[in-house]
This record gives C-alpha cells, structure tokens and sequence, in this order.
C-alpha cells in the first residue's frame, strides 16, 4: 500500500527566525507562508527579541503553527558547534528559549505548537540520552503536552527514548534537503553532498518518502523511514523555492500538508 494512502496528512517545517540585529539570514517572508510548522530561533544560536517578534508575527499572520527551535549558546558558530554543557545547564538554557519564544506568542493570542533543537543540539541528542533527556525534561516541565521532534528512524532512538521515558510525544521528522547515512543518521555536514540544494531533487525526496516509504541514502541505499513531519532549513539559498516545489509534488499525489 502506498504511504501516502495510510498518511493523508503531513507536516512541512522549516528552521526560521534566524536573522540577528541587522544581520540577515533566510528568506523568511517566502518561505514561512508555505510552510505548516515552524521552528524559531529562541535567541541562542540566532534571533534576537526582535527579530522572534516580527517572525512570530509573521507565522501567525498566515496559520503556521509556532514552535521553539533551542540551541546552543553559541552565536558565533550558528549552534552548528558541539559545546560542553552539563545536562543541568542544558535543561536550563533550554527552558530559558521555550519561555522567551512562548513570551511573543502569548500577546498575540497565540501558543507553542511543539519544541524541537537545532543544530548541534539536535545531533548530540542521537547518541547522547543524557542531553536528550535534558531537553525531553525541559519540554516536559514547560508543558507536558508539549511535542519534542525527533529524527525519524534508528538514528532518532536515543531522541525517542528519552522523550517516551520522560512522558513527552515524540513527532518523527525526515530531513528533505540533508543527506542520510546508511545508519540512519544525518550525513556530516564536512561530507561533499551533506546539504541538498536543488529544489527539484528536494521534492523528488518528498515524493519517495510519502509515495515509498523510503529515502535514498547518500550511498544510493535505501533507508526506511516514516515521518509526520518534514523539514527544511531556512537558511539554503533555494528554500523558498523548495518549499513551493515540495508543496506541489505533495499536492499531487493528494497529501494534504497540514500540521501534526
């Protein structure tokens, strides 16, 4: 049976928010009304107060559901550096980002939709449950009907876990514009063909998952995966046009894109 008959429905995210003062990043005013979910810098590794303000404003002006995307403390390297922290500092600066993102929806009538870490972050929650459990336990005590996004598949285990063990729903995520190792887990960024650019392989990406189930790993292997969520980074020179891409291959194969 195809995927996209058991899964009428599916989630397109994207990382935003990530400008900082008048330094500018993304696309954001093309690429958020696309989109159903969100994921906002919280002023760590990107995305100062107002820039959070204005991208909050924006994500609510068109129905996208707001989520808080922690990071590292960490400015300098974007959050794409692994910084040593205790996981009681963790569980802190992650509770610190939730709060001051959830701050700019509440005067607007809005609400967190869901947490999900970013960069260096996310990736040492696949083989660290220590951190995992750090981040799991602040978005538990934040709000424990909160979702934590997770890497779909075995290279999400320790993300899953973590969240499970702690009481928290765990959203599976697939990556459309990052490279797979056979292992499940996301190819380095320091390997040639780590980022996907192009939007139409982008979507043909999409396509696979939903219509097979699968996506190819950047051996040419195939990895099974099922997500409710697929995601996006902000800041490719191309996401916009990704997104669009990604919007009409989903579209007709009779995927609604609606978030989870």
């Amino acid at each position: 049976m195809l995927l996209c008959l058991m899964t009428p429905n599916i989630d397109l995210n994207a990382d935003a928010g990530e400008s900082f003062g008048v330094w500018r990043l993304g696309q954001d005013e093309a690429l958020i009304p696309q989109l159903s979910s969100v994921n906002l810098a919280c002023g760590f590794h990107a995305g100062d107060p107002r820039t959070i303000q204005q991208s909050v404003a924006l994500a609510l002006e068109h129905r996208v559901a707001v989520g808080a995307h922690p990071g590292f403390n960490d400015l300098t390297g974007f959050g794409r550096r692994e910084l040593a922290a205790s996981p009681d500092d963790l569980y802190a600066d992650v509770l610190y980002q939730i709060g001051a993102l959830a701050a700019f929806l509440r005067p607007r009538g809005g609400a967190l939709h869901h947490v999900k870490a970013h960069g260096a972050l996310y990736l040492k929650m696949q083989h660290d449950p220590s951190t995992a459990e750090a981040v799991a336990a602040a978005v538990r005590d934040f709000d424990p009907a909160l979702p934590l996004v997770v890497l779909a598949g075995p290279g999400g285990a320790v993300m899953a876990g973590a969240a499970t063990k702690l009481g928290v729903r765990a959203v599976q995520e697939a990556f459309l514009d990052r490279s797979y190792l056979d292992d499940g887990t996301l190819a380095p960024r320091t390997v040639a063909g780590a980022v996907i650019y192009d939007p139409q392989v982008v979507a043909a990406r999409a396509l696979e998952l939903v219509m097979e189930g699968t996506l190819t790993t950047i051996s040419g292997g195939s990895l099974p995966v099922s997500a409710e969520t697929l995601c996006l980074h902000g800041d490719t020179p191309h996401a916009a046009a990704a997104a669009g891409a990604v919007r009409q291959v989903l579209a007709g194969t009779g995927v609604t894109v609606r978030a989870f």
